[in-house]
């Protein structure tokens, strides 16, 4: 099955090489494809996905002016080419734990009728990435949260849900799941840990502020469609929020 992985790069010049990597030890599972979309970078992270592209030919890299994340991601939705069966997203500076792919498209093989499966993530505030695995001395949480990188969404849902929806700033990857889960897809939730989320100072939801705005936002809107369409699907016992409220990083 043909997977395109989704991943937005802005100044991650020394995160993005282990990013990749993370996928690229995959590659057995699926037919891969991994498209970068470089958002005006100023450091040096577009050498850094070129110099992986010579040997790692399932890389593509796209430039574009600095537009924000949000618009980024949808510059990957209109790179899918038709052969992809299978979409996901990985931040730059996050890892993909091996076998992750291996286990859950296995599912999507097994049912035909599948549209989704949404993983568990683990929150990491160390990661060795040599070893592309949490550093032994790294604070942990597994939770099924809130992120694109826990999903894996078949190409016909894609095309349903649409693309994202660029008012958001941030926040735009709740409105997306949120709008996902309201359109009623066939999906399951697996123990898989889908991701390594690198919890570090330079995190957008650092900006705490903000998030939490758009955060309130995009739930807002999703009352206001379900209200206005009951045929919308509610949005219960899928996320694990609760499990975030004693976690404090540094």
């Amino acid at each position: 099955m043909r997977l395109s992985v989704i991943m937005p790069v802005h100044n991650r010049e020394a995160l993005v090489g282990p990013a990749l990597r993370s996928l690229l030890r995959q590659r057995d599972a699926a037919d891969l494809d991994i498209i970068v979309i470089d958002d005006g970078s100023t450091d040096g992270s577009a050498e850094a996905v070129r110099s992986m592209m010579v040997q790692s030919p399932c890389i593509r890299l796209v430039q574009q002016p600095n537009m924000g994340v949000t618009r980024t991601r949808n510059t990957g939705l209109g790179l899918l080419e038709p052969e992809t069966d299978l979409v996901s997203f990985l931040d730059s500076d996050d890892i993909s734990p091996v076998g992750r792919f291996a286990t859950d498209i296995e599912l999507f093989r097994n049912d035909p009728d599948l549209d989704l499966t949404y993983s568990r993530m683990m929150l990491v505030d160390k990661i060795d990435d040599e070893r592309l695995e949490p550093a032994a001395d790294s604070r942990s949480i597994t939770v099924r949260g809130i992120h694109l990188s826990a999903a894996i969404f078949t190409r016909r849902l894609v095309e349903r849900v649409g693309v994202f929806d660029e008012a958001f700033h941030q926040a735009e990857d709740t409105d997306y799941l949120l709008r996902t889960f309201e359109s009623g897809p066939r999906y399951v939730t697996p123990e898989t840990v889908a991701l390594y989320y690198r919890r570090h100072p330079g995190n957008m939801t650092r900006q705490t502020d903000v998030q939490s705005r758009e955060f309130m936002r995009a739930i807002y809107k999703s009352m206001i469609r379900r209200k206005a369409d009951p045929t919308l699907r509610r949005i219960e016992g899928i996320f694990e929020l609760k499990d975030l409220e004693d976690w404090q990083f540094m």
